[in-house]
């Protein structure tokens, strides 16, 4: 009998609906803290690492704590909570700024509550989608939502720059907090009932879940490089999301209007990384492909601080990045995030899924604070450079691992 298309299968079409819709809105608050920091609150670099900080600890905090619980609860509730936590809070923004409160201490709450949020958000979603996808379609079904991600991508931050430009940052920020309620709606009309899980007892103390996990993924050859790539994503890009904002609103001059449509030209750069994927595992092998995809999107992020050398020719070398940056980067996650939930334990997936977070939050939260210390004294061209250098060898661990030999996606776990 012939599968259905995945959009046609019911409570897959709600999780994707919803995954999408609170993406296009995540995408306007990603953009919208910094530049809310740098346009409203006169923030300094040293400010905006601490914000990238406050993301990234609360990702790790999340990491650390929840891969446990989640493998021993149902994943659809924690789910629904996670967005309305993030509703929650993010109204909390303009609420605060119509009555003239707003502070960069409230910004730096919001980062860590909403980041957190969603690391668990994300922990959870990826034991869940196995739940309701046939392992065989895993591929195919993380490309689709890598596809809408894309989309999101591609509207929101485009959206989010001519809001801010023209309104204000909390405006932009409120229409977020509405996307995550939708989101929990469609989350709530899932019909199909989680399998039961296994009986297992709970941890004795809340890093052995963490521990489970990163054994987990150290012992599979396939896994190990994936996790250390993760961590050195992390740290590096930690840089990138301290800096960036600043680097091209102020010392590039780049107007927000103008910078949220580059932007969202990585969106449609993601939505092509989404198509090419499965071709490209085909045609060179899953390993081959995850690793020529990480190394041309990480070399592509020198075009960022290279951008400096001409003003004139600034958005062209940022159009570039985010066009190469994008399509490869998410072809990597496809590939990497199917070939994890493919052959690590079903019941670990929450675990494994955790470690990962813990991994690349910390490294995240050291790269944020270093990049800020590192933009505050050599400026934020020279910061940019290091982390551009970071992020483009990371996929070096992979090409001596291997990785670079493992073909196929298996249909079933060992």
């Amino acid at each position: 009998m012939t599968s259905l298309p995945l959009w046609r299968e019911h409570d897959f079409r709600r999780l994707w609906i919803a995954q999408a819709v609170s993406d296009f809105g995540a995408r306007i608050t990603r953009e919208g803290l910094p530049m809310m920091a740098v346009m409203g609150l006169a923030a300094t670099p040293a400010q905006l690492g601490l914000l990238a900080a406050c993301a990234g600890a609360s990702a790790l905090v999340a990491g650390l704590s929840v891969g446990g619980r989640i493998d021993r609860t149902r994943r659809r509730p924690v789910l629904i909570a996670c967005d309305l936590i993030r509703a929650a809070v993010l109204a909390s923004l303009p609420a605060a700024a119509l009555l003239h409160l707003l502070s960069i201490w409230q910004v730096f709450a919001a980062a860590a509550l909403v980041a957190g949020a969603s690391a668990v958000f994300d922990i959870a979603d990826h034991a869940y989608l196995p739940s309701l996808v046939p392992r065989g379609r895993l591929t195919e079904a993380n490309a689709r939502i890598a596809s809408t991600e894309s989309l999101a991508e591609l509207g929101g931050p485009a959206l989010a720059g001519f809001l801010f430009q023209w309104l204000t940052a909390p405006i932009a920020v409120a229409v977020n907090a509405g996307t995550y309620l939708i989101s929990a709606l469609f989350l709530g009309g899932i019909g199909a009932a989680e399998p039961v899980l296994e009986s297992e007892p709970a941890a004795r103390r809340w890093l052995d879940g963490v521990r489970t996990g990163l054994a987990t993924a150290w012992r599979e050859p396939a896994v190990r490089p994936l996790l250390v790539m993760a961590a050195a994503s992390g740290l590096f890009g930690g840089v990138f999301s301290a800096l960036y904002m600043l680097f091209a609103l102020r010392v590039l001059g780049i107007a927000p209007a103008v910078l949220g449509l580059i932007i969202a030209v990585g969106g449609a750069a993601a939505l092509a990384g989404s198509l090419i994927a499965q071709p490209l595992a085909r045609t060179i092998g899953v390993g081959p492909a995850i690793l020529a995809s990480a190394l041309i999107s990480g070399g592509s992020s020198l075009l960022i601080p290279l951008a400096q050398a001409s003003r004139p020719l600034a958005p062209a070398a940022l159009i570039g990045a985010q066009l190469l940056g994008d399509s490869f980067g998410v072809a990597t996650i496809v590939l990497a995030v199917s070939l994890r939930q493919a052959i690590l334990p079903p019941r670990l997936l929450g675990r494994t899924g955790a470690a990962f977070q813990a991994m690349a939050g910390g490294a995240a939260v050291i790269g944020a604070l270093g990049g800020g210390w590192l933009g505050q004294t050599l400026g934020a061209q020279a910061a940019l450079f290091v982390a551009a250098a970071g992020v483009a060898l990371a996929p070096v661990v992979g090409l001596l691992s291997p990785l670079r030999k493992f073909q196929k996606i298996p249909a079933a776990s060992a």
